[in-house]
Protein backbone atom coordinates (compact mmCIF):
# COMPACT_ATOMS: atom_id res chain seq x y z
CA UNK A 1 0.00 0.00 0.00
CA UNK A 2 1.10 3.42 -0.78
CA UNK A 3 0.64 5.81 2.56
CA UNK A 4 1.76 9.28 3.36
CA UNK A 5 1.58 11.36 6.79
CA UNK A 6 -0.61 14.45 6.82
CA UNK A 7 -1.42 16.60 10.34
CA UNK A 8 -1.91 13.62 12.90
CA UNK A 9 -3.12 11.10 9.35
CA UNK A 10 -1.77 8.57 8.25
CA UNK A 11 -4.18 8.27 4.46
CA UNK A 12 -3.13 5.10 2.47
CA UNK A 13 -4.07 3.62 -0.37
CA UNK A 14 -5.76 -0.16 0.05
CA UNK A 15 -4.22 -2.35 -2.87
CA UNK A 16 -5.57 -5.65 -4.22
CA UNK A 17 -3.90 -7.80 -1.15
CA UNK A 18 -7.16 -6.50 0.76
CA UNK A 19 -10.16 -7.03 -1.75
CA UNK A 20 -12.92 -8.57 -0.47
CA UNK A 21 -11.60 -7.93 3.57
CA UNK A 22 -13.53 -5.53 5.41
CA UNK A 23 -12.10 -2.66 7.69
CA UNK A 24 -12.56 -4.71 10.66
CA UNK A 25 -10.15 -7.45 9.03
CA UNK A 26 -7.46 -4.47 8.64
CA UNK A 27 -7.44 -3.81 12.38
CA UNK A 28 -6.82 -7.18 13.46
CA UNK A 29 -3.94 -7.97 11.17
CA UNK A 30 -2.31 -4.89 12.01
CA UNK A 31 -2.88 -5.91 15.82
CA UNK A 32 -5.11 -2.54 16.90
CA UNK A 33 -5.46 -3.01 20.92
CA UNK A 34 -8.88 -3.15 22.19
CA UNK A 35 -8.39 0.18 22.98
CA UNK A 36 -7.55 1.77 20.21
CA UNK A 37 -10.14 -0.09 18.00
CA UNK A 38 -13.19 1.17 20.90
CA UNK A 39 -11.40 4.84 20.74
CA UNK A 40 -10.97 4.86 17.00
CA UNK A 41 -14.92 4.06 16.68
CA UNK A 42 -15.96 6.07 19.38
CA UNK A 43 -14.27 9.90 18.27
CA UNK A 44 -14.54 8.61 14.58
CA UNK A 45 -10.98 8.76 13.73
CA UNK A 46 -11.03 7.06 10.83
CA UNK A 47 -12.79 7.58 7.54
CA UNK A 48 -12.56 5.28 4.07
CA UNK A 49 -13.14 7.02 1.28
CA UNK A 50 -13.76 10.37 3.34
CA UNK A 51 -16.59 9.44 5.50
CA UNK A 52 -16.77 7.30 8.66
CA UNK A 53 -18.47 3.84 8.29
CA UNK A 54 -18.25 1.44 11.67
CA UNK A 55 -17.27 -1.64 8.90
CA UNK A 56 -17.01 -1.88 5.70
CA UNK A 57 -15.58 -4.16 2.61
CA UNK A 58 -12.51 -3.38 1.24
CA UNK A 59 -11.35 -3.17 -2.61
CA UNK A 60 -8.06 -1.89 -4.67
CA UNK A 61 -7.85 2.42 -4.56
CA UNK A 62 -9.67 2.88 -1.32
CA UNK A 63 -8.56 5.52 0.73
CA UNK A 64 -8.35 5.27 4.30
CA UNK A 65 -7.20 7.82 6.74
CA UNK A 66 -6.43 7.20 10.37
CA UNK A 67 -5.59 9.16 13.38
CA UNK A 68 -2.04 7.33 13.66
CA UNK A 69 -0.20 9.95 15.47
CA UNK A 70 -0.15 10.94 18.76
CA UNK A 71 1.90 14.26 20.21
CA UNK A 72 4.99 13.88 22.20
CA UNK A 73 4.68 12.63 25.57
CA UNK A 74 7.96 14.35 26.59
CA UNK A 75 9.49 11.30 27.66
CA UNK A 76 12.91 11.76 26.30
CA UNK A 77 13.62 15.57 26.32
CA UNK A 78 15.16 16.59 22.78
CA UNK A 79 18.95 16.59 22.25
CA UNK A 80 20.08 18.23 19.13
CA UNK A 81 23.05 15.74 18.10
CA UNK A 82 24.31 14.49 14.60
CA UNK A 83 22.19 11.05 13.71
CA UNK A 84 23.42 8.66 11.15
CA UNK A 85 19.71 7.82 9.41
CA UNK A 86 19.87 4.98 6.80
CA UNK A 87 16.31 4.96 6.50
CA UNK A 88 13.31 6.88 6.90
CA UNK A 89 9.90 7.05 5.97
CA UNK A 90 6.27 7.96 7.42
CA UNK A 91 6.09 4.65 9.51
CA UNK A 92 9.91 3.78 10.35
CA UNK A 93 12.96 5.62 11.48
CA UNK A 94 16.15 3.25 11.42
CA UNK A 95 19.27 5.03 12.78
CA UNK A 96 22.77 3.77 12.86
CA UNK A 97 23.75 3.96 17.20
CA UNK A 98 27.32 4.87 18.23
CA UNK A 99 29.29 2.66 20.46
CA UNK A 100 28.78 4.04 23.99
CA UNK A 101 25.42 5.55 24.06
CA UNK A 102 22.60 4.05 25.81
CA UNK A 103 19.00 3.50 23.83
CA UNK A 104 17.41 5.05 26.16
CA UNK A 105 18.46 6.96 29.60
CA UNK A 106 18.78 5.42 32.89
CA UNK A 107 16.57 8.25 34.27
CA UNK A 108 14.41 10.87 33.07
CA UNK A 109 16.99 14.12 33.91
CA UNK A 110 19.37 12.20 31.90
CA UNK A 111 19.44 12.89 28.37
CA UNK A 112 22.63 10.82 27.41
CA UNK A 113 20.79 8.75 25.05
CA UNK A 114 19.88 7.46 21.26
CA UNK A 115 15.97 8.06 22.65
CA UNK A 116 16.97 11.45 23.35
CA UNK A 117 18.93 12.26 19.97
CA UNK A 118 15.69 10.86 17.74
CA UNK A 119 13.77 13.14 20.19
CA UNK A 120 15.61 16.45 18.97
CA UNK A 121 15.56 14.78 15.53
CA UNK A 122 11.73 15.30 15.46
CA UNK A 123 11.53 18.19 16.88
CA UNK A 124 13.91 19.67 14.31
CA UNK A 125 12.26 18.43 11.32
CA UNK A 126 8.85 19.91 12.99
CA UNK A 127 7.55 16.55 14.10
CA UNK A 128 5.44 16.51 17.68
CA UNK A 129 5.55 12.60 18.11
CA UNK A 130 6.65 10.61 20.86
CA UNK A 131 9.65 8.15 20.63
CA UNK A 132 9.43 4.53 20.40
CA UNK A 133 12.09 2.43 19.73
CA UNK A 134 11.16 -1.11 18.56
CA UNK A 135 13.91 -3.11 19.68
CA UNK A 136 17.56 -2.41 21.87
CA UNK A 137 21.26 -2.91 21.95
CA UNK A 138 23.74 -3.06 24.65
CA UNK A 139 25.05 0.73 25.74
CA UNK A 140 28.52 -0.32 23.93
CA UNK A 141 27.18 -2.09 20.87
CA UNK A 142 27.03 0.03 17.83
CA UNK A 143 24.43 -0.34 14.97
CA UNK A 144 20.84 -0.33 14.03
CA UNK A 145 17.84 0.26 15.65
CA UNK A 146 14.07 0.82 14.69
CA UNK A 147 12.16 3.68 15.25
CA UNK A 148 8.30 3.60 15.03
CA UNK A 149 6.83 6.93 14.40
CA UNK A 150 2.67 5.83 14.52
CA UNK A 151 1.18 4.40 17.86
CA UNK A 152 -1.48 2.34 16.49
CA UNK A 153 1.11 -0.08 14.04
CA UNK A 154 3.59 -0.47 17.07
CA UNK A 155 2.27 -3.63 18.20
CA UNK A 156 2.86 -4.38 14.62
CA UNK A 157 5.99 -4.26 14.51
CA UNK A 158 6.48 -5.58 18.14
CA UNK A 159 4.83 -8.77 16.92
CA UNK A 160 6.79 -8.84 14.16
CA UNK A 161 9.84 -9.12 16.07
CA UNK A 162 8.70 -11.68 18.36
CA UNK A 163 7.46 -14.21 15.37
CA UNK A 164 11.03 -13.51 13.87
CA UNK A 165 10.00 -10.91 11.24
CA UNK A 166 12.32 -9.27 11.93
CA UNK A 167 15.86 -10.54 10.93
CA UNK A 168 19.23 -8.36 12.63
CA UNK A 169 22.76 -8.98 11.50
CA UNK A 170 25.30 -8.69 13.53
CA UNK A 171 29.14 -8.48 12.77
CA UNK A 172 31.44 -9.79 15.77
CA UNK A 173 34.97 -10.00 16.04
CA UNK A 174 36.09 -13.00 18.22
CA UNK A 175 38.88 -14.11 19.88
CA UNK A 176 40.70 -17.57 17.81
CA UNK A 177 39.83 -18.47 14.51
CA UNK A 178 37.91 -21.02 12.92
CA UNK A 179 38.28 -24.03 10.85
CA UNK A 180 35.71 -23.10 7.78
CA UNK A 181 33.11 -20.74 6.68
CA UNK A 182 30.39 -22.46 6.92
CA UNK A 183 27.05 -21.59 8.63
CA UNK A 184 26.93 -23.05 12.35
CA UNK A 185 24.19 -22.73 15.09
CA UNK A 186 24.69 -22.54 19.12
CA UNK A 187 21.11 -23.27 20.30
CA UNK A 188 21.69 -22.88 24.14
CA UNK A 189 19.06 -21.64 27.04
CA UNK A 190 20.57 -18.09 28.62
CA UNK A 191 19.84 -17.27 32.31
CA UNK A 192 21.22 -14.70 34.39
CA UNK A 193 24.73 -15.72 36.44
CA UNK A 194 23.92 -16.34 39.73
CA UNK A 195 27.11 -15.17 40.84
CA UNK A 196 27.43 -11.92 39.24
CA UNK A 197 23.91 -9.63 38.19
CA UNK A 198 25.72 -8.17 35.62
CA UNK A 199 26.35 -11.43 33.38
CA UNK A 200 24.32 -14.16 31.78
CA UNK A 201 25.26 -17.26 31.40
CA UNK A 202 24.45 -20.72 28.84
CA UNK A 203 22.12 -22.49 31.54
CA UNK A 204 20.01 -25.51 31.61
CA UNK A 205 16.45 -24.80 31.76
CA UNK A 206 17.27 -20.77 30.89
CA UNK A 207 15.17 -18.88 28.09
CA UNK A 208 15.17 -20.38 24.69
CA UNK A 209 18.07 -19.09 22.70
CA UNK A 210 19.34 -19.48 18.65
CA UNK A 211 22.47 -18.06 17.09
CA UNK A 212 23.28 -18.76 14.03
CA UNK A 213 27.50 -17.62 13.16
CA UNK A 214 29.64 -17.59 9.89
CA UNK A 215 33.26 -16.80 9.98
CA UNK A 216 33.90 -14.37 7.22
CA UNK A 217 37.98 -14.00 7.68
CA UNK A 218 40.36 -15.36 9.77
CA UNK A 219 43.59 -13.03 11.16
CA UNK A 220 46.28 -15.13 13.40
CA UNK A 221 44.62 -14.91 16.71
CA UNK A 222 40.68 -13.49 15.91
CA UNK A 223 38.22 -13.47 13.19
CA UNK A 224 35.36 -12.06 11.74
CA UNK A 225 32.21 -13.19 12.38
CA UNK A 226 28.42 -12.81 10.96
CA UNK A 227 25.95 -13.78 13.46
CA UNK A 228 21.97 -14.07 13.34
CA UNK A 229 19.47 -14.13 16.39
CA UNK A 230 16.69 -16.11 16.15
CA UNK A 231 15.97 -15.15 19.77
CA UNK A 232 16.83 -11.65 21.52
CA UNK A 233 18.05 -12.40 24.90
CA UNK A 234 20.17 -10.33 26.95
CA UNK A 235 23.69 -10.59 25.98
CA UNK A 236 22.93 -13.39 23.45
CA UNK A 237 25.97 -13.11 20.80
CA UNK A 238 28.41 -12.43 23.94
CA UNK A 239 27.27 -15.13 25.76
CA UNK A 240 27.02 -18.20 22.86
CA UNK A 241 30.21 -16.93 21.41
CA UNK A 242 32.13 -17.01 25.21
CA UNK A 243 30.06 -20.73 25.34
CA UNK A 244 32.25 -21.93 22.28
CA UNK A 245 35.38 -20.80 23.70
CA UNK A 246 35.25 -17.61 20.95
CA UNK A 247 34.43 -14.24 23.12
CA UNK A 248 34.08 -11.43 21.50
CA UNK A 249 37.09 -9.07 21.75
CA UNK A 250 37.15 -6.21 24.07
CA UNK A 251 34.33 -7.63 25.80
CA UNK A 252 34.69 -6.72 29.44
CA UNK A 253 32.30 -9.52 31.08
CA UNK A 254 33.07 -12.06 28.54
CA UNK A 255 36.53 -12.04 27.34
CA UNK A 256 39.38 -9.88 27.55
CA UNK A 257 40.92 -6.55 26.74
CA UNK A 258 42.10 -5.92 23.50
CA UNK A 259 44.43 -3.71 22.46
CA UNK A 260 43.21 -0.11 22.51
CA UNK A 261 39.80 -1.51 21.75
CA UNK A 262 37.63 0.13 24.56
CA UNK A 263 34.03 -2.33 24.48
CA UNK A 264 33.03 -5.54 23.24
CA UNK A 265 33.83 -5.49 19.38
CA UNK A 266 30.02 -6.15 17.61
CA UNK A 267 27.64 -4.11 15.33
CA UNK A 268 24.10 -4.83 14.67
CA UNK A 269 25.15 -4.02 10.81
CA UNK A 270 21.96 -5.35 8.99
CA UNK A 271 17.83 -5.18 9.47
CA UNK A 272 15.70 -7.24 7.20
CA UNK A 273 12.16 -7.41 7.11
CA UNK A 274 9.06 -7.22 4.72
CA UNK A 275 7.40 -3.52 5.03
CA UNK A 276 4.32 -3.67 7.31
CA UNK A 277 2.46 -1.15 4.64
CA UNK A 278 4.01 -0.97 1.53
CA UNK A 279 4.85 -5.06 1.43
CA UNK A 280 8.12 -5.00 -0.13
CA UNK A 281 11.57 -6.37 1.12
CA UNK A 282 13.69 -4.31 3.56
CA UNK A 283 16.70 -4.80 3.74
CA UNK A 284 18.83 -1.96 5.56
CA UNK A 285 22.51 -1.70 6.24
CA UNK A 286 25.58 0.25 7.64
CA UNK A 287 29.25 0.71 8.05
CA UNK A 288 31.09 -0.91 10.40
CA UNK A 289 32.68 2.09 12.94
CA UNK A 290 36.16 3.33 12.57
CA UNK A 291 37.23 1.46 16.10
CA UNK A 292 36.05 -2.04 13.97
CA UNK A 293 37.16 -0.90 10.60
CA UNK A 294 40.59 -0.78 11.72
CA UNK A 295 40.04 -4.62 12.24
CA UNK A 296 39.73 -5.76 8.72
CA UNK A 297 40.38 -5.65 5.23
CA UNK A 298 37.00 -6.64 4.26
CA UNK A 299 34.25 -3.41 3.33
CA UNK A 300 31.06 -5.46 2.07
CA UNK A 301 29.43 -7.74 4.12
Amino acid sequence: MKFIKRADQLILTIDHTWDGKHLSDFFEAYHFSKKNKHLLHQYKDYTLNHEYVYDAPLKTGDILSLKAYERDDGMYRPVFEELDIVYEDDLLLIVNKPPFLPVYPAHQEDTHSLANYVSGYYASCGLDLPVRFIHRLDDDTSGLVIFCKSYLFQSYLDEMLKRKAIHRHYLAFTKGTFPDQKIHTIDADIARDRHNAKKMRVAPHGSHAITHYQCLENHSNYALVKCILETGRRHQIRVHMASIQHPLLGDPLYGKPFGSLHRQALHAYAIALIHPLTGEQLLVKSNLPPDLQSLTSLRHF
